[in-house]
C-alpha cells in the first residue's frame, strides 16, 4: 500500500509537469504523513545526507570532463580519427557514428553529451553525403547509450552509491556489454544500408594526412586507458578519476589544441554547474524517498509479491526488465536508479544474482528509456540537434532499439558474457 500511494502520486506530480525532483519530495511528504511520521527536520537530514558523498564528488567531475571535451574540441578529434578507418567505407559514416560513440563513451559517460556532440557534428555531414537524415539521428541516438555503459558512467556511480555496490567493478563490467552495443548497431546498420549505393564518399586522405590525424588525437584516445588501467590496478578511486579527467580535458583543450578560451571556460563551467545542481538535486530527493521506502518496509512487501520467481533468477530478471522498460518510458535514468534500487537489491541479493551484473543489465536496460518518449532525453536532444521533428527521429531509432533490446536478452540468457571478463578484469 505504501508504495502504491508514493508511486501513484509521484506519476501523478509528474504527469501534471512537476519536475522529477520535486515530484519527489512531494511524493516522500505524503508518503510521510500516510506513515505518520511527518518531520520537516528528517526532511532536511536525510536530503543534505543523500548529497554528502565522496563517491558522488566523480558525477561533477565527470560532467565537467564531458563539457570540457567539447567546448575543447576532442569531441572533433575522436571523429576525424574514426573516419581514418571507416570514411571511405560503403555507409562508413554510420560506422564512424557507432566507433565515434564508443571513443567519446570512454571519455564523458554521458549519453546527452555523446549525442549532442557527435550529433552536431556528424548530422549535416550524413545529410550532405547522401544519407537518410532519420537513419542518421537514429544511430547518433542509438550510439549514445554506449556512454552509460561503457566506463567511466555516470548512471554507475549513482547505482552503485544507492545500492553500495563497488562503482570500479560496475565500470569494469560494462566494458564488454558496451562493446555488444557497438556490434549489435554496426550489424543493423549494415542490414540498413546494403542496398543504398547513393553515398557520397569523402575524399581519400594521404598517409601523412593520416599520421597527422592520429597524432593530433592521440592525447585526447589515452584518456579512457588512463581510466581504466588506473581503477584497475588501485591507482586511484572513480572520484580521484573524474577529478583527472578534469583536469586533463581542461589541459588539452587550453594548451594543447588551444580551442578553449577563458571566456569559454566561464561558459563551460556555467553549463556543468547547472547540470551537476540538477543531478545532485534529484539525487538528494531520491534518498529521502529511498530512506521513507524502507521505513515502510516497502522492499520486503516487494519481495513478498515477487517472491514466486526469486527461485527463478532468470524469469526475476525478465520481470525487473520488463517493469525498468516500462518505468523508463516516463523517467529518466537518474530517478529511474535512485528510486528503483533501494526496491530492487533485496529482491535480486534474495534470487542469489549478482549485484554487479544486475547493475550492468538494470543500467543498460534503464538507458532504452532515454530512447523513447514521453521522457526520452537523448531523443529530445538528438531531435533538437537535427532540428526533426520527434516522430521522425524516432522512427530511424526503432531498427537499432530492437538490436539494443536482443543484447539485453542474450545477457540475460547468457550472464557468463558479463560476469566471465568482469573475472578476469578484477583479479
Amino acid at each position: 500500500m505504501s508504495l502504491a500511494i508514493f508511486l501513484g502520486l509521484l506519476l501523478l506530480l509528474i504527469a501534471i509537469g512537476v519536475p522529477i525532483g520535486f515530484a519527489l519530495i512531494v511524493a516522500s511528504i505524503g508518503l510521510m504523513f500516510y506513515l505518520d511520521a511527518f518531520g520537516t527536520q528528517l526532511i532536511a537530514q536525510t536530503f543534505i545526507r543523500g548529497a554528502d558523498s565522496f563517491a558522488l564528488l566523480a558525477v561533477p567531475f565527470f560532467i565537467l570532463a564531458g563539457e570540457l571535451m567539447n567546448a575543447g574540441g576532442i569531441s572533433k578529434r575522436i571523429v576525424n580519427f574514426a573516419m581514418i578507418f571507416f570514411g571511405r567505407v560503403k555507409g562508413g559514416l554510420g560506422y564512424v557514428a557507432i566507433f565515434a560513440s564508443v571513443l567519446f563513451a570512454g571519455l564523458s559517460g554521458s549519453a546527452v553529451a555523446d549525442a549532442a556532440a557527435l550529433g552536431a557534428i556528424l548530422i549535416p555531414m550524413m545529410a550532405q553525403s547522401g544519407y537518410s537524415k532519420e537513419r542518421s539521428a537514429g544511430i547518433i541516438a542509438s550510439g549514445s547509450i554506449i556512454a552509460p555503459v561503457i566506463p567511466p558512467s555516470i548512471p554507475m556511480i549513482i547505482f552503485g552509491v544507492s545500492s553500495g555496490v563497488s562503482i570500479t567493478q560496475l565500470f569494469m563490467g560494462g566494458i564488454v556489454p558496451g562493446i555488444l552495443l557497438a556490434f549489435s548497431l554496426a550489424i543493423t546498420w549494415w542490414l540498413l544500408i546494403r542496398k543504398n549505393t547513393d553515398f557520397e564518399l569523402p575524399e581519400k586522405k594521404s598517409f601523412m594526412e593520416i599520421l597527422k590525424v592520429t597524432f593530433d588525437s592521440l592525447l585526447a584516445l589515452l584518456l579512457p586507458v588512463f581510466i581504466l588501467v588506473g581503477l584497475r590496478f588501485g591507482v586511484f578511486t572513480p572520484t580521484e578519476a573524474g577529478a583527472m579527467a578534469a583536469f586533463y580535458a581542461l589541459f588539452l583543450g587550453m594548451f594543447v589544441y588551444r580551442e578553449l578560451s577563458i571566456k569559454d571556460l566561464y561558459k563551460v563551467l556555467v553549463s556543468a554547474a547547472k547540470s551537476t545542481a540538477a543531478v545532485m538535486f534529484l539525487v538528494a530527493a531520491a534518498m529521502v524517498s529511498a530512506w521513507l521506502i524502507t521505513i515502510a518496509n516497502v522492499p520486503v512487501a516487494f519481495a513478498n509479491l515477487l517472491e514466486p520467481l526469486v527461485n527463478n533468477p532468470m524469469l526475476l530478471l525478465f520481470a525487473i526488465i520488463l517493469l525498468v522498460l516500462l518505468l523508463g518510458c516516463v523517467m529518466d535514468i537518474t530517478p529511474l536508479i535512485l528510486i528503483l534500487t533501494p526496491v530492487l537489491m533485496p529482491v535480486v541479493k534474495m534470487a542469489g544474482i549478482d549485484p554487479v551484473y544486475f547493475g550492468i543489465i538494470f543500467i543498460l536496460t534503464g538507458c532504452i528509456g532515454l530512447l523513447t518518449p514521453p521522457v526520452g532525453t537523448v531523443l529530445t536532444v538528438t531531435s533538437s540537434v537535427a532540428k526533426m521533428k520527434l516522430e521522425s527521429v524516432l522512427k530511424g531509432i526503432w531498427p537499432f532499439l530492437v538490436a539494443e533490446l536482443i543484447v539485453i536478452i542474450v545477457l540475460i540468457l547468457f550472464p557468463d558474457i558479463v560476469m566471465v571478463p568482469l573475472g578476469w578484469l578484477t583479479k
